[in-house]
C-alpha cells in the first residue's frame, strides 16, 4: 500500500525521530510513504484572521501536491502541521469567495477545491492498520509499562478537524495498549503545553510544563508519549531547567508515539534516533531492556 505523506520542516532536522521512526515503522506494516514532490512549510499555525487569506497559501498548495499525486488523501505525522493542513482544507471547501482568492492567488498551480482528505498517521493507523493486525505484528511488547497519552492542543482542537470528538480521547491511548504498555490517566493530557509562549514568555511556559509533567508523575506515570516537536520541545527539553526551578519532582522520558512503535515491532533502536531525545529517554528503554530486545527480534 501508498499513500501520500507529508512530513514538514521539523521532520527533517530537530524531529528526524520523530519521521525516521514513523516510515521504517510503516514498511515493517506493509505501507510505503510517498513523500509529496515539492512540499513547502505549512505555516506551522493557522491564521485566525479573517482577512489573511495569503496565509493559508502555503499548505494549500501543499494539497495541490498531493492532488498531483492522484491521491484522496495525505497522511501526516506532526500534530500542528496536522492542524494547519487540515483547518486550510476544511476554508477551501467551505467558503467559495476565499477559495477563489486563494487559487487566484496561485496562478500558476492548479485550482483547488478540498478535493483530498488530510489524515493524522494516529488515525491512519487506526483506520488502515488496525489495532487488531498492529497486535500482531508487535513483537516487543511494552509490558509492565506505564505510560501517560499526552493529546496537547492541535490534535484536538478545533472540534471540526479534532482527530477524534473532544472530551474524552481514546486513539493515543488505544494505541499504547496494542504495543503492550499500559495507559495512566492524568488530568494534563490535553492542556496546551504552552507552545510558543516558551520564547515569548518563558516562565509563563515552563509553569504550565511543569504542571503537566507533575501531573504525569503523580498519577504514577513512568514515561510520556505525544506526538507533537513543539510539545517535545516544552515537555522534554526543558525538564533540567524544570528541576533547577522545583517545577517537577524528578524528570520523566518522553517519547513520540513512532518512536515506540518502532521499538514494539522490534526495529532497530537506531531507526528511532534517542539521541535528539532528552537525556534520559534512551536510557530508560535501555534500563527496561525494551531496546535490548528490539536487537534480538530484528
Amino acid at each position: 500500500m501508498k499513500v501520500s505523506y507529508y512530513p514538514g520542516c521539523t521532520l527533517k532536522t530537530k524531529a528526524k525521530n520523530l519521521e525516521d521512526a514513523a516510515v521504517a515503522s510503516m514498511a515493517a506494516l506493509g505501507v510505503e510513504f510517498e513523500e509529496l514532490p515539492r512540499w513547502n512549510c505549512c505555516g506551522a499555525v493557522h491564521s485566525l484572521a479573517d482577512d489573511d487569506l495569503i496565509h493559508h497559501v502555503a499548505p494549500v498548495r501543499d494539497l495541490i501536491r498531493a492532488m498531483e499525486q492522484g491521491s484522496s488523501k495525505v497522511v501526516t505525522l506532526c500534530s500542528m502541521c496536522y492542524n494547519t493542513l487540515a483547518r486550510a482544507n476544511l476554508l477551501m471547501r467551505q467558503d467559495e469567495v476565499k477559495r477563489k482568492t486563494i487559487n487566484d492567488f496561485m496562478n500558476e498551480e492548479k485550482d483547488y477545491s478540498g478535493e483530498v482528505d488530510v489524515v493524522h498517521f494516529l488515525t491512519f493507523l487506526k483506520d488502515a492498520v488496525g489495532w487488531d493486525r498492529l497486535r500482531e505484528k508487535v513483537k516487543v511488547p511494552l509490558h509492565d509499562l506505564k505510560i501517560a497519552a499526552y493529546y496537547g492542543c492541535t490534535l484536538l482542537r478545533p472540534r471540526n478537524v479534532s482527530i477524534e470528538p473532544p472530551g474524552a480521547p481514546r486513539i493515543l491511548k488505544e494505541f499504547v495498549e496494542a504495543l503492550g504498555a499500559t495507559v495512566v490517566d492524568f488530568p494534563g493530557e490535553n492542556l496546551c503545553c504552552g507552545s510558543y509562549q516558551i520564547l515569548a514568555h518563558p516562565e509563563a511556559a515552563l509553569d504550565i510544563a511543569g504542571r503537566i509533567l507533575d501531573g504525569a508523575l503523580k498519577a504514577g506515570a513512568e514515561a510520556l508519549v505525544l506526538s507533537c516537536p513543539l510539545c517535545e520541545f516544552n515537555l522534554g527539553m526543558t525538564q533540567a531547567e524544570l528541576l533547577q526551578k522545583s517545577k517537577i519532582s524528578r524528570e520523566i522520558p518522553t517519547f513520540y508515539f513512532t518512536q515506540l512503535l518502532a521499538v514494539a515491532l522490534g526495529l532497530d533502536p537506531k531507526i528511532c534516533r534517542f539521541d535528539l531525545n532528552d537525556g534520559i529517554s534512551g536510557e530508560f528503554l535501555a534500563r527496561k531492556h525494551f531496546t535490548d530486545a528490539t536487537v534480538q527480534a530484528a
